[in-house]
């Protein structure tokens, strides 16, 4: 378990949590003494308000935690992200609540220390004895790996160091790595991915991860992984670049949903597919108006070389579609429009899976790991045809370009069971408890959910 889990301790504070609905019944079974505290100090159980209760002597005996309306399963992070070190343990609460208590508390712990140490001494969780203490650790490594990815700047972070972060995960679960580099690219019929990545001193590369027994159900994750996007020839403005080291966030999120994945062992052939590259300037820099043939046949004219992640997708997706695996996975950064129909907090995803789309709606919404179904409206299709071509990478329309790039993906897949694009801005723009402002992979716990769910244990 996360070293700030215990199971035993001889003394913790009492930790408690109560919604303004609530607030007056569970204030009515608090002792005389604790009531008129609670009354003097103005206590309203608004969310986020956190308050000591002391003892007859001062000292203090409890905390209690407002949750306001109440809805957010992670809103416990609070007692983790304020406390001092200590040890403390829940109060009285159902079961599936104090799970994401335990989530939430490890979450709110987080730091990323590469550059700058944190030397706050971290406070421990007394964890309930029908709380599964090694899930939530689990969740929690899986976004941290994935946070410490996106937050590393490019410089740290190129296609070598990703598929070494790759390489690491691979090994810790006894998976099998490969990994395709540069020129062999050409060789072994990925061009997309070469010609995206060419013009960078740090060559291109395929990261493939396989990790399962043979016979279980095919689970296959492609991952976006642009180390940092200039924009290429069509070059993106200073600030449209200033972010773009956490344009591999597709590949992060990936990463550590697979950790999730294969830490708890769920009965299923994982493979894990991510073209790590650099969009860079440069005499071999590929052009707009080139036309670049993809591994599945279909020539694609580049209307813009800053559309570079669907390209490299492209190739991965063909690859993975070859297996007919019965889930495909895709997240990737890729698009703003995404952002500008959704924000942050909501990302987009497109299916042609019914029961697939419902079950993603329910469990994001469950775990508080949302997204929303947008349409793979095939009336746009047009909009990314070419007149030389068979295909466009940048739509001759200005309107719905989170639809149009999913339906450009789609014509990479062909074979499998059921696929889902999923493209979110591996990113927090509005500080949650548990979920600070920066990176994220967003929907990763969702679908760990999804395929717990599934596909349990072997």
């Amino acid at each position: 378990m996360h070293p700030s889990l215990v199971r035993r301790a001889k003394h913790a504070v009492p930790l408690h949590a109560v919604t303004q609905k609530d607030l007056k019944a569970w204030t009515d079974k608090r002792a005389k003494r604790e009531q008129h505290w609670l009354s003097s100090a103005g206590f309203a159980a608004k969310s986020g308000e956190l308050l000591p209760i002391p003892d007859a002597n001062g000292a203090v005996s409890a905390y209690v935690l407002g949750l306001g309306k109440g809805g957010d399963p992670l809103a416990a992070a609070v007692f983790s992200e304020q406390l001092d070190a200590g040890t403390y343990r829940l109060g009285d609460m159902p079961e599936d609540v104090a799970a994401s208590a335990a989530l939430a508390w490890v979450l709110g712990l987080y730091s990323f220390a590469r550059y700058r140490k944190n030397n706050r001494a971290q406070p421990k969780l007394v964890v309930p004895d029908n709380v599964d203490g090694e899930d939530a650790t689990r969740i929690a490594e899986g976004v941290f790996l994935a946070r410490d990815l996106i937050t590393t700047p490019a410089n740290d972070m190129g296609p070598v160091e990703l598929a070494a972060a790759a390489q690491g995960l691979a090994k810790r679960h006894n998976a099998k790595f490969a990994v395709t580099v540069g020129d062999a690219l050409l060789k072994a019929n990925y061009p997309l991915i070469h010609t995206v990545g060419r013009a960078s001193s740090r060559p291109p590369r395929l990261i493939d991860i396989r990790w399962g027994r043979a016979g279980a159900p095919k689970v296959t994750l492609v991952g976006k992984g642009v180390c940092f996007d200039s924009g290429g020839l069509d070059i993106k403005g200073a600030s449209g670049m200033l972010m773009m080291k956490k344009d591999m966030g597709g590949a992060a999120t990936v990463l550590g949903l697979a950790h999730m994945i294969m830490d708890s062992k769920l009965d299923v052939r994982l493979r894990v597919l991510i073209p790590a590259v650099e969009n860079s300037i440069s005499g071999t820099a590929y052009r707009p108006g080139d036309v670049i043939p993809s591994r599945k046949g279909l020539n694609i004219e580049i209307g813009n070389t800053d559309a570079e992640g669907r390209l490299v997708l492209a190739d991965a997706l063909t690859e993975a579609d070859t297996e007919t695996p019965e889930l495909l996975i895709d997240i990737a950064t890729l698009t703003g429009a995404a952002r500008a129909a959704t924000g942050f907090d909501l990302p987009p995803y497109f299916t042609d899976d019914e029961k697939l789309a419902a079950d993603l709606l329910r469990i994001g919404f469950a775990v508080h790991d949302p997204m929303w179904r947008l349409p793979l409206w095939r009336g746009y299709e047009s909009a990314i045809a070419s007149p030389i071509a068979d295909l466009n990478n940048s739509p001759d329309y200005n309107l719905g370009g989170a639809i149009t790039a999913a339906l450009f993906l789609n014509r990479f897949v062909d074979k499998a069971k059921s696929w889902v694009h999923l493209d979110i801005p591996a990113w927090i723009d509005r500080p949650k408890p548990g979920r600070r402002k920066g990176a994220e992979p967003n929907t990763a716990r969702a679908l760990y959910a999804l395929l717990k769910e599934r596909y349990g244990k072997a």
